[in-house]
């Protein structure tokens, strides 16, 4: 793979074809993440995905085309997770509540760290032309709690003097913040405490039922 080239736009592949894509790109996205974006090279990736270097040339012919297709494909884990209904669709702050103790509660996570945010930590320090994608799916991840917290507001069950935009990204900086003080203590304690006190915040612009 070449480092620097324009990615193409995906191919119609076979659902064969999509499986190998898959599967290229899952191992691309844990090379990354131990290795980093440099030392993750076609004789790595083929060993661990079990593939040819021509198929991941078919596939993703610039390192850069692979990076891009690494971020749109765990944005799409993340993005798709908080856009599902595990988390009552954000439709409450008990929504919210829900969301923080799934974290809370991975026996994992302060090990793996965020996904995402582990992945934009390695693409920040390479010369890339990725940066722009790697931002539009963080500022979809905020539009998500940014959009719910419009939704409660316009509802009446969120104070007119609640800023939804930056309690969103209030949201999304302690998660993000959190986690990696987490991986640092190895615990889950600093991650428990930014989510619980980011809530904490925002609960108090809540207005009862009835009122």
């Amino acid at each position: 793979m070449k480092a620097t080239t324009t990615a193409r736009e995906p191919r119609q592949l076979t659902e064969k074809g999509q499986a190998t894509r898959a599967r290229i790109l899952e191992q691309a996205a844990a090379l990354i993440y131990a290795e980093g974006v440099h030392a993750t090279n076609n004789d790595k990736l083929r060993r661990a995905a079990g593939v040819s270097g021509s198929q991941i040339n078919h596939y993703f012919p610039t390192k850069e085309s692979l990076v891009l297709a690494v971020i749109e494909w765990q944005a799409e884990r993340v993005l798709g997770l908080h856009r599902s209904e595990q988390f009552d669709g954000f439709e409450s702050l008990e929504g919210f509540r829900k969301w923080a103790a799934f974290y809370i509660g991975y026996e994992r996570a302060y090990h793996e760290g965020c996904s995402l945010g582990s992945l934009a930590s390695e693409i920040i320090k390479t010369d890339l032309d990725v940066h722009d994608e790697l931002a539009h799916a963080f500022a979809q991840w905020r539009e998500i709690f940014r959009d719910a917290l419009l939704g409660l507001q316009r509802q009446g069950r969120l104070s007119n003097e609640a800023d939804p935009g930056q309690l969103a990204s209030l949201l999304l900086a302690a998660f993000q913040g959190g986690m990696l003080l987490a991986q640092v203590a190895r615990g889950i304690s600093p991650l428990r405490d930014a989510l619980e006190a980011a809530l904490d915040y925002i609960e108090t612009f809540a207005i009862p039922h009835g009122t």
